[in-house]
C-alpha cells in the first residue's frame, strides 16, 4: 500500500481522491496552482444523481446539498419561447437515492476542500507545477515557489490544461475547440418567467441560452455562441454584454433582461474537450477528471464523472499492491464510460449550433422524439452507482 500519494490540482476529483486515500492511511499533499482566493471564481454546474451518489459515499453530500439546489426538470423553448420539449426529473431521488443538485463551482470547492482539511489532507495553495522526475519506486514533483514534494504516486487532477499532463506526456493529444465560447452570471430577477427549479435551455435564433431559477429568485445563466476560432473571441466586458443582447434580439424578452440586469458577465470559457486520450498513466504518474477525458458541459456530467474517477481511482490504489497496474485496473475500469459521455457531449454541443430557418422547423418537430431517448440516456447515466466498499473492478 502506497505511504505517500501527491495530487495536483485542488478542482473536484483532487480533494476527493485524497479524502478517499486518507481513510486507508496515505498521507496526502495537494498542491494548487492558484491562490485560495481564486476558489471563487467560476459559474455553476450540476453534480447528476451519480456524482451525488459519491459524495454520499464520501461523507460530503449533506454539505454540498446544503448550498446547493435541486432541479426537478428541463424545458426547451425555441426562439419564440415555445415549449418544444421536456424531462421531468422529479421522480429521480426515488430512483436513482439522491436528485440533480445545482450548484456554483465556488461553493463546491469550497465544501470539497474543507472535507478534505477535515480528513488530515495537507493543501498547499500557490505552488504552480514546474517539474516532475521518476526515479524507481519514488516520484518527486517540483513547484513554482521553490519548494519539492517526493511520494510514492502523484495523482494528476489539474484539468483540460493539466500541467502534469503536458510534463509526463508531451505528445499526448491536444484539447479539440468545439466551435462554442460560454460565457454565464448570477443575477436577482425574481420578475423572470422561470419555474424555480427548472433547467430552461432555449434554441435562440442565433446563439443558445440557458438559465436555472432558484427557489430566493436567482437566475443563475449562461450563453453559448458560436465563434470559428478562438483568436476571434470578444473579452472586452462592455462589447461581450452589447454582443449577446445583439444575437438574443429575437428571442424571448426576458433573456435580454436577465442579461442586462447581471452586474457581472463570466467569462469568456471557449469550450473544448479531449475525445480519447490513449494512456492516463506513465510510470507512478496518473490523470484522472478532466485531465484525462475533458467534456464540454452539454451532457452534464462532468463534474459527476470527476467524483466517480476519484472513488475508483483509490480504490485501485487500495487494493492493489502496484501502482503502475493500479492505474491500469482504473483506466480499463474507466474509460470505455467515460469516453461514451465525451462524445454524446460534443454531438449535445453541436444541436445548439444556428440552423437557419427550415433547420429550426425540423429541430423543434423532431426535439420531443430526441428527448425521450436522451431522457433514457440521461437515467442510465444518472443510475451507475460506485460504493466505497466494493473491491477495485478487475483487480
Amino acid at each position: 500500500m502506497l505511504q505517500r500519494v501527491i495530487i495536483v490540482g485542488c478542482g473536484i476529483a483532487g480533494p476527493l481522491v485524497g479524502l478517499f486515500l486518507r481513510r486507508v492511511g496515505v498521507q496526502v499533499e495537494l498542491c494548487e496552482a492558484r491562490s485560495r482566493e481564486a476558489g471563487n471564481d467560476g459559474a455553476f454546474l450540476g453534480v447528476a444523481p451519480n456524482g451525488m451518489n459519491v459524495l454520499d459515499e464520501a461523507g460530503v453530500r449533506a454539505a454540498v446539498e446544503a448550498v446547493s439546489v435541486r432541479c426537478h426538470a428541463f424545458q426547451f423553448q425555441n426562439a419564440r419561447g415555445q415549449l418544444i420539449g421536456a424531462i421531468d426529473r422529479r421522480e429521480d431521488p426515488r430512483r436513482f437515492g439522491t436528485g440533480l443538485q445545482m450548484i456554483r463551482r465556488a461553493d463546491l470547492h469550497h465544501a470539497l476542500t474543507a472535507a478534505a482539511e477535515s480528513q488530515g489532507v495537507r493543501i498547499h495553495f500557490d505552488r504552480r507545477l514546474l517539474g516532475v522526475e521518476q526515479d524507481g519506486d519514488r516520484v518527486t514533483a517540483r513547484f513554482s515557489d521553490g519548494s519539492a514534494e517526493v511520494a510514492d504516486a502523484l495523482l494528476g487532477c489539474d484539468g483540460i490544461r493539466s500541467a502534469t499532463r503536458q510534463l509526463v506526456m508531451p505528445d499526448a493529444p491536444a484539447p479539440t475547440y468545439s466551435g462554442l465560447v460560454d460565457h454565464a452570471g448570477f443575477v436577482h430577477c425574481p420578475e423572470a418567467p422561470l419555474e424555480p427549479g427548472v433547467n430552461v435551455m432555449v434554441f435562440g435564433r442565433r446563439a443558445f441560452f440557458g438559465a436555472f431559477k432558484t427557489p430566493a429568485g436567482d437566475v443563475w445563466w449562461f450563453h453559448n455562441g458560436g465563434v470559428r476560432n478562438t483568436e476571434l473571441i470578444e473579452r472586452e466586458p462592455q462589447a461581450v454584454r452589447a454582443r449577446m443582447l445583439q444575437l438574443h434580439r429575437e428571442d424571448p424578452a426576458w433573456i435580454a433582461q436577465v442579461i442586462d440586469a447581471t452586474p457581472t458577465v463570466l467569462g469568456p470559457f471557449a469550450l473544448h474537450d479531449i475525445l480519447s486520450l490513449p494512456r492516463w498513466h506513465v510510470g507512478r504518474v496518473c490523470l484522472l477528471g478532466d485531465a484525462a477525458h475533458a467534456t464540454t458541459p452539454s451532457a452534464g456530467q462532468g463534474a459527476s464523472l470527476a467524483m466517480e474517477d476519484a472513488l475508483v481511482l483509490a480504490q485501485c490504489l487500495r487494493d492493489v499492491d502496484d501502482p503502475a497496474r493500479a492505474f491500469a485496473t482504473f483506466q480499463r475500469a474507466r474509460q470505455e464510460r467515460v469516453e461514451r459521455i465525451v462524445r454524446q457531449s460534443r454531438r449535445n454541443g453541436s444541436g445548439k449550433a444556428v440552423s437557419g430557418p427550415v433547420g429550426e422547423w425540423v429541430r423543434d418537430r423532431l426535439l420531443p422524439w430526441f428527448l425521450r431517448f436522451g431522457e433514457q440516456v440521461q437515467s442510465r447515466q444518472y443510475a451507475h452507482r460506485l460504493r466505497w466498499t466494493e473491491h477495485a473492478p478487475a483487480a
